[in-house]
């Protein structure tokens, strides 16, 4: 069944948990701006918030709440990078919660070339956290089967496909460029 943006909408301004089809695995998602969903998600997970999280966005305009101002180019650059599937850690405004950034003063982001997952936050205009939907530790889910099975009715699971990629995201700082994950 496929639920419209605008229900998956309302289910994450309450603070529900989604999980959805990402570049290498599902991921375990929610809306960035709701303390209590996060929250829930990481003790979901099994995750330690001073670690911070990963949000996707299908465009920049959608990260820009979050981050300390970029030229134009460097949004190119980050669209582009996206395609690679290379997470940034980025200078984080002073007002992006901890809950988010965690222990650190940048906030790891990607703008999604997979296209369920950009078609997502831009349906509904916005980033959504993206984490591995597993539990700290273990394998990733790749399958709406999967993901089922682990989280059961705690996380709204939408169908689709996966990308190819075998290993998650790049990350790397975006002042150095040093990758932090290969």
């Amino acid at each position: 069944m496929r639920l419209s943006p605008r229900t998956i909408a309302a289910h994450l301004k309450r603070g529900g948990l989604i999980a959805y089809p990402t570049e290498s695995c599902y991921g375990l998602g929610c809306d960035p701006r709701n303390r209590k969903a996060v929250l829930r998600l990481l003790k979901l997970k099994q995750r330690p918030q001073h670690k911070g999280l990963i949000l996707i966005a299908g465009k920049y305009a959608q990260l820009a709440p979050y981050l300390q101002p970029i030229t134009s180019a460097e949004q190119t650059a980050l669209k582009n990078d996206g395609a690679r599937a290379i997470t940034w850690l980025m200078p984080a405004k002073p007002s992006t919660p901890r809950w988010l950034r965690g222990a650190h003063d940048t906030l790891a982001v990607r703008l999604t070339a997979h296209p369920e997952a950009a078609a997502l936050c831009n349906a509904l205009n916005m980033a959504l956290v993206s984490t591995s939907a597993n539990r700290s530790g273990a394998k990733p889910a790749r399958t709406y089967a999967q993901c089922q099975r682990l989280f059961g009715k705690q996380v709204w699971v939408l169908p689709g496909r996966v990308g190819k990629r075998r290993k998650p995201s790049t990350i790397r700082a975006w002042m150095s460029g040093k990758i932090i994950r290969e």
